[in-house]
């Protein structure tokens, strides 16, 4: 990988819907070799995928929380697993730090967390504590 690929990196993070003749004309190289680039990208796995942002309030969700988790050791990698699982679990990491597992979780409302982080997470075996905070305005991401 060289400065191009990382240009071109940089511009579909921006926005990853930037045809390959606007990258072509922002690096001053041919469509043909941005169209080889990205798919060498996606092909070393750089490039996982393409995707969308979206706003959940303008969905009908009223409740978006950051959730830390933390398990008895033995059961960290089926919780993490099951929790990838779930629907209303929109971004799902394995952290080092003060929790074990960060979650973004998406609810109707605030009720909605409620069960969600009551009955759906906290009675899962080997969960040992959960702590949350809502977002009241998403700023980048």
């Amino acid at each position: 990988m060289d400065d191009r690929d990382r240009k071109i990196l940089e511009i579909l993070l921006k926005d990853s819907r930037t045809s390959y003749s606007d990258i072509a004309k922002l690096l001053g190289i041919s469509d043909t070799a941005v169209r080889k680039r990205i798919k060498n990208l996606e092909d070393m796995g750089i490039i996982r995928g393409y995707t969308i942002s979206v706003d959940p309030h303008q969905i009908g969700y009223k409740c978006i929380a950051i959730v830390g988790i933390d398990t008895e050791a033995d059961k960290f990698y089926k919780i993490a697993q099951k929790l990838k699982e779930m629907d209303f679990v929109k971004c799902l990491d394995i952290t080092v730090g003060e929790n074990m597992i960060v979650a973004e979780i998406w609810a109707e409302d605030g009720e909605a967390l409620a069960h969600i982080l009551s009955e759906k997470i906290g009675k899962m075996e080997g969960i040992r504590r959960i702590k949350s905070s809502v977002v009241l305005q998403k700023l980048k991401g």
